[in-house]
Parts: C-alpha cells; sequence; structure tokens
C-alpha cells in the first residue's frame, strides 16, 4: 500500500517526506502499535538512530515482561 500525501499539505505542516515518516514510526511505537524493530524498519533505521529520535521527543523504551527477566537474569 501506497500513501500520497501532497507536496503542499508538507510544505503547510512544515515537514519533509522523511520526517514525517519519523514522527508516524515514532508515534506507532510510543503507542505499542509497533515494536521498536518495526518502527525502526519503517523508518528504515539502525537501532541507535531510532533511539535518538525517540530520545528528542522523550520518549523510553518500552521493556516487556520477557526482555526484563532476560536482562534481570544476566544481571544476577
Amino acid at each position: 500500500m501506497n500513501l500520497l500525501i501532497k507536496d503542499e499539505v508538507l510544505k503547510k505542516a512544515e515537514i519533509t517526506a522523511e520526517e514525517l515518516l519519523i514522527e508516524i514510526a515514532v508515534h506507532l511505537y510510543d503507542t505499542e502499535r509497533l515494536s521498536l524493530g518495526q518502527a525502526r524498519n519503517l523508518v528504515q533505521l539502525d537501532i541507535i538512530s531510532f533511539q535518538k529520535e525517540l530520545s528528542k521527543r522523550n520518549i523510553f523504551m518500552k521493556y516487556g515482561v520477557r526482555c526484563c527477566k532476560r536482562h534481570c537474569i544476566k544481571i544476577f
């Protein structure tokens, strides 16, 4: 599926197509509709670059119970 947004809309919103795609991916991650991997793949960013985008917006990483248990086991 393709999504077409007219240039005039982007211009009025003062945002580039790339910036809008990042905003969409970040929002979908923040609302837990996409996982971190899915969101960063949507915008074709590496993990560090996507985390920087989250940080710019004061959005924290979301860890599931399984992930936390796995990390706790490694720590202790």
